[in-house]
């Protein structure tokens, strides 16, 4: 792991214009790291050029509000560019880079921590045993020296914290609280994190909760507790991509449940799935691999063709 980040430093150096690019609908792991990374590599003189396939959460505005992210693929990737920096993301199509690479000769380093990650980098900073990809870049910045401001410290606490559900969920080992403790000796603000992550609901989100709640079912020969929102819902109250992250986990603490999903229309003919557990000979990875998608051991998801009931019968015939 030493090895490979001063290699990927080193390359860094000297590289020419370089992009970074993060996972489409970011979340705090995703946009934390990418401004930390940001951060390094102006401290180190180089040009650089964040890329998002999708819009930016709301709630991570504090971060985000900081950078300008390009969203077109062919703005961000001209035939200057030397580095592609991939942060967050198991392959490169949840980038939204597959296809706009195509005989192109950038260098893609791909920085991440999901076991499903398929390693499709030059150079390849990968540990699915760290609590986040926060976590990694933290590790890397560290092995090469470089000295962290309390704003890149704060950034990659929120991508830790917002990982490891505010330290709770299965991705919370003592090399995460030991990351944890370090980014806030460093300036790292939970108090700002929390504020904009946790207490920050509004009436909106509290009342499709509500909905959410009301669809939950049961499915005894699985024991599978799954929910879903038709894109109707989300344009109803107005729903923002972040409003829902946490359903799947929140369902993990229903007596007798194994696993849970949750299931959201996003687009017509497109549904979006996550997948929690926290049963240790549970693996909701591979479910999500078979639709497609990927993630952790105790968390993953996907995107699939398909109304809801279309996608939900294909699970259950797995």
């Amino acid at each position: 792991m030493k090895n490979i980040a001063k290699k990927i430093h080193l390359h860094l150096q000297s590289a020419g214009p370089i992009v970074v690019a993060v996972h489409q609908n970011p979340d705090g792991d995703a946009l934390g790291s990418a401004f930390a990374f940001a951060s390094y590599l102006r401290l180190i003189g180089r040009p650089t050029i964040l890329f998002c396939a999708t819009g930016l959460p709301a709630n991570l505005e504090f971060i985000h509000g900081k950078l300008d992210f390009v969203h077109d693929p062919t703005q961000a990737i001209t035939p200057d560019t030397h580095t592609i920096v991939v942060l967050d993301s198991g392959d490169l199509r949840y980038a939204g880079l597959r296809g706009h690479l195509n005989n192109h000769p950038a260098v893609i380093i791909n920085i991440d921590h999901h076991p499903t990650n398929e390693a499709y980098g030059h150079f390849n900073l990968t540990d699915h045993t760290a609590s986040s990809t926060a976590e990694i870049v933290f590790n890397f910045l560290n092995y090469n020296n470089i000295k962290l401001t309390a704003s890149m410290a704060t950034a990659l606490l929120t991508g830790l914290i917002t990982d490891t559900n505010n330290l709770t969920n299965s991705a919370t080992s003592i090399s995460a609280i030991n990351t944890a403790s370090q980014l806030i000796r460093l300036g790292g603000n939970l108090s700002t994190v929390n504020k904009w992550t946790v207490k920050n609901s509004s009436m909106a989100m509290l009342k499709i909760w509500g909905v959410i709640l009301q669809r939950l079912e049961f499915i005894p020969d699985k024991e599978i507790a799954y929910t879903y929102l038709t894109r109707q819902d989300c344009q109803t109250a107005g729903l923002l991509e972040h409003q829902t992250e946490g359903v799947a986990n929140f369902m993990n603490n229903i007596s007798g449940v194994k696993a849970s999903l949750f299931l959201k229309e996003v687009d017509n003919n497109q549904v979006k799935g996550s997948f929690r557990t926290t049963i240790d000979n549970v693996d909701v990875s591979a479910w999500a691999k078979k639709m497609g998608g990927g993630g952790h051991k105790k968390a993953a998801g996907f995107t699939a063709t398909g109304s809801i009931e279309q996608v939900l019968d294909k699970i259950l015939a797995m």
